[in-house]
């Protein structure tokens, strides 16, 4: 992984020059695995992100907003009660291990001082947040328990001794010299990297790679240099934090990868920045599939309903059109009554209406009379003639409902948690779930919150991510005219700029939001339709988020994920 031991130590050297001799002020737990503090340091504030997410594991600060849960979990009131108030007397990395130590000094309920610390293990899926009491070496709690029958070895709980987790007795790449380097490497067994990672600590598979391409030949001489030019850098923290993109993969580190060499390569002054854009909208894409499972699964399935029912529906609509010569046969029995006898299974009359005066051969039911059988042809020809009408309504609708749902797709994928919760309510309004059963008195109806952005040049521009923060922005919040935007013809979010007379930049800066929140996210030379609220209506009994408009322009814009960080407010 990226964040390796020498990444950790490096976030480390971060942090303490930051926060350092600060003051903890507030403690926040948005999500399950996820801590946000509140710092005060050097004359401003701070947010330090902690997260022991499977995945997303890190440590870093972070200028991204999080929403706060109305109740904040048992862990979160814990970390209040010990370390709001509490002074960042030191941080440090347990040796080249993923585990960084937030030392504390607070008073506690008498006014005593009492000393904790805050224990960050960065390892995957077993990454965890401790809080210690410093002078008894017990943990108070942590965000994720382990019970004895769980792991004998290391218990977390709380009340339980904190124990480090097993040493992996590895060799400090910082600490060796080219003699001892050498003597750790065996040339005849080859995997030279898997062996860099197995014999020092700290290195990742990344980095030891990194070693590998950077020596091209694989001698002796050539990989001691490059093993110690890239550690030269790194302990006097010459950092390059560099995020890349590689064949729609995203890499982080602290350094530019020469392994990486074709890759984009954006640089940044801080390890944080760095992280705050590798991970914009991960995590939030991962809790919201998490979260909304359930909600995309009910979309798909509705959706494949109306698939399968447009197949049969196209079905009965070729049997319908066969109306027409059911009518002939009604017509051309009737003018031949008389050469039809009760019993007969079948005649052949002249048609009259054919050309080359040819006959036909018509089917009967030998039960019924003549003039019955006539009725039955002309009694099926009016139920096909219905029929057309209706099934032509029926496939129409259907076909209204697959693009509905096909919008509600999209915008599950570009969905926050809040919008997983107006998504399920929209559907409950609309007859297709039933809605959540609340004992407590129903709250007054809120705003949908949009989400802001600025242009170049500052103008506000305001998006609807989900149908009903669409409506509010489209039918109730933008002026007549305002600037409307939309994919051509492809499910997405509706823009607004606030502007009647915005500047081109600013159109396709508006234009680049809508077509990265549409289903063409990942397209180039995107159509997007802009033009003025007064000519953008909803028609009346329209699903939620639909509209027509018209006196429209079209411009084409290729989103980028830069662009939408550089504009989000």
């Amino acid at each position: 992984m990226s964040f390796d031991g020498l990444f950790t130590r490096a976030m480390t050297h971060e942090l303490h020059h930051t926060l350092d001799g600060g003051r903890i002020s507030r403690v926040h737990q948005p999500f399950k695995n996820e801590l946000l503090f509140v710092i005060r340091a050097r004359g401003k504030n701070h947010k330090l992100l902690i997260s022991a997410h499977p995945t997303y594991s890190r440590l870093q600060l972070t200028s991204e907003q999080y929403e706060n849960p109305s109740e904040a979990p048992m862990f979160c009131m814990l970390l209040r009660k010990h370390l709001e108030g509490a002074i960042i007397e030191s941080i440090y990395q347990k040796e080249m291990e993923r585990i960084i130590v937030i030392e504390v000094k607070g008073r506690n309920e008498i006014g005593d001082v009492s000393y904790k610390q805050l224990i960050i293990e960065v390892m995957g899926r077993h990454s965890n947040i401790t809080l210690v009491d410093k002078e008894r070496a017990m943990i108070l709690d942590s965000i994720k328990h382990l019970s004895p029958a769980v792991n004998r070895a290391r218990t977390m709980m709380p009340g339980a001794p904190f124990e480090w987790p097993p040493e992996q007795d590895k060799l400090n790449p910082f600490s060796v010299d080219q003699k001892m380097f050498l003597q750790q490497i065996d040339w005849n067994s080859g995997k030279l990297d898997r062996q860099l990672v197995n014999r020092f600590a700290g290195l990742s598979p990344l980095f030891a790679k990194e070693v590998i391409v950077q020596a091209g030949l694989s001698t002796k001489e050539a990989l001691s240099t490059s093993f110690f030019s890239l550690i030269e850098e790194l302990r006097e923290h010459r950092y390059a934090p560099s995020f890349m993109q590689l064949e729609g993969k995203d890499h982080y580190y602290l350094l530019p990868l020469q392994q990486l060499a074709e890759a984009n390569v954006t640089s940044y002054s801080t390890l944080s920045e760095m992280l705050d854009r590798y991970y914009f909208g991960k995590a939030e894409r991962d809790r919201v599939k998490q979260q909304g499972h359930d909600l995309e699964r009910f979309i798909r399935n509705e959706k494949e309903k109306n698939e399968s029912k447009i197949k049969k529906l196209d079905k009965t609509l070729h049997q319908a059109t066969k109306g027409d010569e059911l009518q002939l046969q009604g017509e051309l029995l009737t003018a031949n009554l008389f050469a039809v006898k009760k019993g007969m299974k079948e005649v052949e009359v002249q048609n009259y209406y054919d050309e080359n005066n040819a006959t036909m051969t018509i089917v009967l039911d030998p039960r019924k009379t003549p003039s019955e059988n006539a009725q039955r042809y002309f009694t099926k020809y009016q139920k096909a003639k219905n029929a057309l009408v209706i099934v032509k309504q029926q496939i129409t609708k259907a076909n209204e409902e697959i693009t509905y749902f096909d919008q509600l797709i999209q915008q599950l994928e570009a969905a926050s948690i809040s919008d997983i919760a107006e998504i399920r309510e929209e559907l409950a309004e609309e007859g297709y779930m039933k809605a959540k059963f609340q004992k407590k008195k129903k709250a007054k109806p809120t705003k949908p919150k949009l989400e802001e952005y600025e242009a170049t040049d500052g103008t506000l521009l305001l998006v609807g991510k989900n149908n009903k923060q669409n409506d509010y922005l489209t039918n109730r919040l933008a002026a007549r005219d305002d600037i409307w935007l939309h994919t051509k013809d492809i499910p997405g979010s509706h823009v607004v700029i606030k502007n009647q007379e915005p500047s081109e930049e600013t159109i396709l800066e508006a234009a680049s939001i809508a077509a990265y929140f549409s289903k063409a996210r990942a397209s180039s030379s995107v159509p997007v339709d802009f033009t003025k609220v007064r000519h953008v209506k909803k028609p009346s009994g329209a699903k939620p988020g639909y509209v027509i408009y018209d006196n429209q322009e079209t411009v084409y814009v290729t989103p980028t994920e830069e662009l939408i960080l550089k504009l989000k407010k």
